[in-house]
């Protein structure tokens, strides 16, 4: 007489199959899951990562550093609310650049114009920006934004730098509080991110 096989047949269930039974509709979906969630997915680490760059560069962390200007001492090469792009390390600051300071006044930001460095003697003759002797072309500055009133001359200590306001008729700038030292540069303003994207104006266009 034939005896039955000792060995079971694997049922649902079994641990032997790794199968926990039910019906295939029932079962873990497979890893990877569905397109549109791997996307979502994606498109959440971009925003995370696009976040971090954002707040890197508003904190001075990158090489470029967007700044928003708040007043309209600048005008017309930037007016209050323009986005600029403010790159840093870029070498020694040269006359006519647009730089971003941190204010002496107190523990914000300015953007004014660079138009002495150390050595320099700054003057202003009759409403004329006069640097060693030689009167200065400013094709940026509105004549009718200048003031009638004589400076100076004034010799800039060497590591400072004299800043001026492009719109000069009671801008507050070093006629007021004097040289800044180079260690209070936070970079050369180069262009406008918004709301005209585009480079400023260089310093020597038009002369």
């Amino acid at each position: 007489m034939r005896t039955a096989s000792r060995t079971a047949a694997a049922v649902p269930g079994d641990p032997r199959t790794r199968d926990r039974g039910g019906s295939p509709r029932h079962r873990a979906p497979r890893a990877g899951g569905r397109p549109w969630q791997r996307l979502r997915g994606a498109a959440l680490w971009a925003a995370a990562g696009a976040a971090l760059l954002l707040v890197a560069a508003m904190v001075g962390l990158l090489p470029v550093q967007p700044m928003r200007v708040d007043s309209d001492s600048m005008t017309p090469t930037t007016a209050s609310g323009d986005l600029l792009l403010v790159r840093h390390g870029q070498g020694p600051v040269q006359r006519g650049d647009v730089v971003a300071v941190t204010s002496p006044l107190d523990d914000g930001l300015l953007v004014k114009r660079a138009v002495g460095v150390g050595g320099d003697v700054v003057a202003i003759e009759d409403g004329v920006l006069v640097v060693d002797g030689t009167p200065v072309c400013e094709p940026a500055i509105d004549p009718a934004r200048l003031d009638g009133v004589w400076f100076g001359p004034v010799t800039v200590p060497e590591g400072e730098l004299f800043l001026l306001s492009d719109s000069r008729d009671g801008s507050v700038d070093s006629r007021s509080f004097g040289p800044v030292p180079t260690s209070s540069l936070v970079g050369t303003a180069t262009a406008r991110l918004w709301p005209h994207p585009g480079a400023l104006p260089s310093p020597s266009a038009g002369c």
